[in-house]
């Protein structure tokens, strides 16, 4: 996941996961009214899923969500609120966003820090559904959140009093803080300028700008700078009440919108997006939220696999997230202004998360916003210089390891989203792949680039935090390395289709550094240093160099080339050897939930030291489907649904940080049977359905037909294994499809029995090499 992570959390729940795909899939057989009802906003926000339960529209600039104290909002654990901040991105690992944390009072402003006057409150008196959030305080004060793309919206009931105030905090936050101010502009409106740095280490500094807007006028108001509170006072650096008076009319609503690029653009979206009741853009939001889960109808399954099934569908879609105004101008990564031609500009881009699931479920579901979303992060490159490898809102965090820009484009283009953008794609991922930055540029792009081209490895150095451009020595060599390759092999494929052949014969040559780590005397990858040796310990349970994860986990990330993986250790059947292993399949089989919690998840996980998949994090994402490649798919199905369990319908529900809609996606793609396992490619593993049947709502203008559907009769966790498969009605022995088959094809139906079949063992029935 991102940065830091704790896992080992979820032996909790462990009934209700045992029985979530217990259940016969055709117990329930139609979808209810309204989809929306099914999701569960809470889900993820204990033991460190780090979701967030407030109101947002898909990919919307606002997520306005209540913080309790947590590094990233909101612990379902705590009970006491902060504030109702601005921004929050859905599972990420290290502290970011809350901006502009506001909460209604009651009485004299007494203390300007959020966590001395942060409001007691009880789960019993607390709700959420997609675009609505609502609390009682144990102040006697009602909150309820809605919001637009660009606004968030509040309405606070009050008690009968005569001081009722509306606290906005703009000197804290969940990053560090570098410079705010506020002023109030008139007595209804609140304009505040919000400036902070640092997601899991240091950044370039970033701003937000804010415009608050109440429906009534405020009796009084006053501002704060530290600690000092100013009754009266029009301007502050840290904050400012706003009071009213509820003896008579107790509600109170007010609008917030927000700008990336300055404060005419925070009034332009207010124009453009306020104005309207609390009510009518909470019914705007939950319809919005309604159309987009309407394109995946699952029928069948448990009530507890259709909660958690839709609430992953939920946020799959939450981010990336809008960063342009309404009139279209956005600031780019050069820190200067500029303007969307024909597209929509998007930010937040954790792509050594999403490039594996997440990016693919939107190139399939919302493709519009998913071409959109390639062109904003090749506009990246264009105004900065370079393209991003984990950025938040206007600046490159610099966070995690390899190159997952590369897939992540190369997938919009294998998707057909980069129509007229193809060479301008290519023209920033050749120089990403072949060069490293300038040494002023915040990018750090791939990291050991210069040895890596030299030596065919990224050099590994001990206690090394973190390389800067045209360093040689990088703290996490061996997967970089693996990681490098996969993303030639990509680029290999994008090349070779627009006609830049040499290059294509170049990068298709690096796919195959995979093999520069690979330590024949353990048969498993293993670290270099600059020198070449190999190092640290030759136990791959405890090796080092990987981030994230072992050499056991990362055995599995070639997916460009696995039958040379086979090969390397020793065959197919080593290699299933190894993968039973892997997976712990003798218990898998006796008792899958127990396996999934007590021997994947084993108390406080220790990356470091671990010989078993992990499937909460992204480097063993596609692992499980490596059995479509050897012989024994029905293996493939066996340990995804075990995996399936973890993810349960409660608080602790979500398995590990949702990293964006990275783990959200991996569910939704799992569940429907259709994988992404060669991610930056057009190939789609298959796998048991967990439903009888899904309908798929596509985009005309990518899948001609306008629908696919997914069907498995009599799905169930005692009758998962396929014994044919069809499409279009036509016989299909091979485990996968291409994004092609997809666009021509109207339906996949899987027929399933309750022992393995030898459907998808032939010899080519598996994914091939990408040369």
């Amino acid at each position: 996941m991102t940065w830091t992570r704790h896992i080992g959390r979820f032996m909790a729940g462990t009934l209700a996961a045992t029985a979530l795909l217990a259940t016969p899939a055709h117990a329930q057989t139609d979808p209810p009214a309204r989809l929306t009802d099914l999701v569960n906003p809470f889900i993820g926000t204990q033991n460190e899923g780090n979701t967030y339960p407030g109101a947002a529209v898909p990919f919307g600039m606002v997520q306005l969500s209540p913080d309790t104290g947590h590094n990233t909002g909101y612990d379902y654990a705590q009970d006491h609120i902060r504030g109702f901040s601005l921004v929050h991105l859905s599972g990420v690992g290290c502290g970011l966003g809350g901006d502009l944390p506001v909460l209604p009072t009651t009485g004299d402003v007494t203390t300007t820090d959020y966590a001395k006057y942060a409001a007691k409150f009880s789960h019993d008196d607390e709700s959420a559904s997609p675009g609505y959030y609502r609390v009682g305080l144990d102040s006697g004060i009602e909150a309820e959140l809605t919001a637009t793309a660009r606004t968030g919206v509040q309405r606070y009931t009050f008690p009968a009093t005569d001081k009722a105030n509306v606290l906005l905090n703009a000197g804290q936050s969940l990053h560090t803080k570098v410079a705010t101010e506020v002023e109030i502009l008139d007595d209804h409106t609140v304009r505040t300028r919000l400036t902070g740095r640092g997601f899991c280490q240091d950044t370039v500094p970033y701003t937000l700008y804010t415009i608050t807007r109440f429906d009534r006028p405020f009796t009084a108001h006053g501002t704060w700078t530290g600690a000092a509170v100013t009754d009266g006072a029009k301007t502050g650096a840290d904050g400012a009440y706003l009071r009213f008076d509820t003896r008579k009319d107790r509600t109170v609503e007010a609008t917030t919108a927000l700008s990336y690029v300055d404060a005419r653009g925070a009034l332009g979206n207010l124009r453009a997006e306020g104005g309207r009741s609390f009510d009518a853009v909470r019914g705007a939001a939950q319809r919005a939220w309604e159309d987009r889960l309407d394109d995946v109808r699952a029928r069948g399954g448990s009530d507890t696999l259709r909660r958690t099934f839709y609430s992953s569908l939920y946020r799959s879609f939450l981010a990336p997230n809008i960063g342009s105004d309404t009139d279209g101008r956005y600031t780019g990564w050069d820190q200067k202004i500029h303007r969307t031609q024909g597209f929509t500009y998007y930010q937040n881009w954790s792509l050594w998360d999403t490039y594996r699931t997440q990016s693919q479920l939107l190139s399939l579901l919302a493709p519009r916003e998913a071409r959109d979303m390639a062109i904003s992060v090749i506009r990246i490159d264009e105004e900065s210089g370079w393209l991003p490898k984990w950025g938040y809102g206007t600046v490159e965090t610099n966070i995690m390891t390899g190159d997952p820009v590369t897939p992540f484009l190369t997938n919009a283009y294998q998707q057909g989203l980069l129509h007229g953008w193809e060479e301008r794609a290519y023209k920033a991922l050749k120089k990403n792949a072949d060069g490293v930055p300038p040494a002023d540029s915040p990018a750090v792009g791939r990291e050991a680039n210069r040895e890596y081209l030299t030596d065919g490895f990224a050099p590994y150095v001990k206690d090394r935090p973190h390389a800067k451009p045209g360093d040689s020595d990088y703290d996490h060599g061996a997967s970089a390395t693996l990681e490098y390759a996969l993303s030639d092999a990509m680029l290999s494929r994008m090349a070779r289709d627009l006609g830049h052949r040499a290059d294509a014969d170049r990068y298709a040559a690096r796919a195959q550094n995979y093999r520069k780590i690979f330590d024949p005397s353990t048969g498993f990858f293993r670290a270099r240093d600059a020198s070449g040796a190999f190092t640290g310990p030759a136990d791959p349970a405890k090796s080092e160099g990987f981030h994230e994860g072992t050499s056991w986990q990362y055995q599995w990330l070639v997916p460009q080339d696995l039958p040379g993986m086979v090969d390397l250790i020793g065959g197919t059947q080593a290699a299933n050897d190894r993968l039973d292993s892997f997976f712990a399949y003798g218990q898998l089989t006796e008792d899958p939930a127990k396996t999934a919690r007590e021997v994947w998840v084993n108390g406080p996980y220790d990356y470091y030291n671990a010989d078993k998949y992990n499937p909460q994090n992204e480097p063993d994402l596609i692992a499980p489907y490596t059995y479509l490649s050897t012989g024994q798919p029905w293996k493939t199905t066996d340990v995804v649904h075990a995996a399936l369990t973890l993810f349960t319908d409660g608080p602790t529900g979500m398995t590990g940080n949702d990293d964006l809609g990275t783990m959200s996606a991996w569910n939704v793609l799992s569940s429907i049977g259709v994988f992404p396992v060669q991610p930056g490619y057009d190939t789609w593993g298959l796998s048991t359905p967990v439903f009888d049947r899904v309908d798929l709502t596509l985009d005309r203008r990518y899948y001609p037909h306008g629908a696919l559907t997914i069907t498995a009769p009599g799905t169930s966790a005692d009758t998962r294994y396929v014994q044919s498969a069809r499409l279009d009605g036509a016989a299909y022995g091979r485990t996968y499809l291409t994004t092609g088959e997809l666009r021509t094809h109207r339906s996949l139906s899987f027929t399933v029995g309750s022992t393995p079949s030898s459907w998808g063992t032939g010899a080519d029935a598996g994914p091939p090499a990408l040369g």
